[in-house]
């Protein structure tokens, strides 16, 4: 798979059928993360997401969010710089326009 972007309706749709070896990363602040997100995401905040690279080896694919799609677009970059090419990345809004739209959340 090569990288891309997905909206938040595509990513929606197919949020729950994800295989064991998919991934939703976070890259918001642990705060943020913590007050809501989509469930079964990981949280790597952008500001360390270099350092910990290396957790995200193990996955097939990894669907980037954050709250509003420029942190993901950053960390699309980033991770595209250090050779992932497995990357889906929710650009065009996040979390808040997740929670406006009523999508499942967890805590």
């Amino acid at each position: 798979m090569s990288n891309t972007h997905l909206t938040l309706t595509d990513f929606f749709a197919l949020h729950d059928k994800l295989a064991a070896n998919e991934l939703i990363l976070d890259v918001r602040r642990p705060e943020e993360f913590a007050e809501a997100h989509v469930p079964h995401a990981l949280n790597i905040p952008l500001d360390v997401l270099g350092q910990r690279s290396e957790e995200l080896k193990k996955f097939s694919t990894i669907y980037i969010h954050c709250k509003r799609g420029g942190r993901a677009k950053s960390a699309f970059e980033t991770l595209n710089q250090l050779g992932f090419t497995n990357l889906v990345c929710v650009h065009d809004a996040g979390m808040d326009l997740w929670i406006e739209n009523g999508y499942p959340i967890a805590k």
